[in-house]
């Protein structure tokens, strides 16, 4: 059988994660709301180890898109995170984030943020390094594979390290009729 880091196509559910916080009073902030900083770094970590499990190599966080607070998660609630795969390049993962929080003693549930991370894989030198091609199967899967290349190069746009011009995904949004 082959070990999962030579394979060089993984179907992108391999990647799913899902992790659970309890939001206790050293994460929140005086209105007793979770910090902001400390959402991104649960949302870190568990993109992190999505990447990681698709990789099978060390990762480190290249982007992150916008990160909008839709509600506030509260003291005591649970805040549940699923990541996941949705494409990958060479050797860079594009991870989609849901956040959950849920009051259990009101049986409460919201969707409160949602976000896309890019991680790099690497080697023990700290270079990157080739990753297997993601495969997705549901349909959800294949929307959010088949935007992936757009928003990749909209990242890469917005960083200086691509042009317009050259988004070929991309470039309808720039021209003008």
């Amino acid at each position: 059988m082959t070990p999962n880091y030579l394979k060089k196509q993984r179907p992108v559910s391999d990647s799913f994660v899902i992790m659970t916080e309890l939001v206790l009073p050293n994460d929140t902030n005086t209105l007793n709301n979770l910090m902001g900083g400390r959402m991104m770094h649960l949302m870190d970590i568990a993109a992190a180890i999505a990447a990681q499990k698709h990789s099978n190599r060390i990762v480190v966080t290249a982007s992150v898109d916008n990160v909008s607070f839709r509600d506030p998660i509260r003291l005591g609630n649970v805040v549940t995170l699923q990541a996941q795969v949705t494409r990958s390049f060479s050797s860079s993962m594009e991870v989609h984030i849901d956040v959950w929080a849920e009051d259990i003693p009101s049986g409460t549930k919201v969707k409160t943020n949602e976000a896309f991370f890019t991680f790099v894989a690497v080697d023990q030198s700290g270079r990157p390094i080739d990753v297997p091609e993601a495969v997705p199967e549901t349909a959800d899967e294949i929307a959010l594979y088949d935007g992936a290349l757009r928003r990749r190069q909209l990242r890469l746009v917005l960083a200086g390290r691509m042009k317009p011009i050259d988004a070929t995904e991309l470039r309808a949004l720039f021209e003008i009729a």
